[in-house]
């Protein structure tokens, strides 16, 4: 018998090594200086993952 999952919830707790301000959801509000991590290098990575899912989305309703 199949079991379906009908909801998941994912949280990660990612350590920057420095200690960062944190908004109510979990987001770092700001990219530490000399990290790497700048607001148009977070929204291509959103961007990207968004693409992602949408195309899994339709390859499943294309079934």
């Amino acid at each position: 018998m199949p079991v379906e999952i009908r909801e998941l919830v994912i949280r990660a707790v990612v350590d920057r090594g420095q200690d960062a301000p944190v908004s109510d959801e979990g987001v770092s509000v700001s990219a530490s200086p000399g990290g790497g991590s700048t607001g148009a290098d977070f929204d291509a990575l959103v961007q990207a993952c968004v693409a992602q899912v949408l195309r899994i989305l339709e390859h499943k309703r294309e079934r």
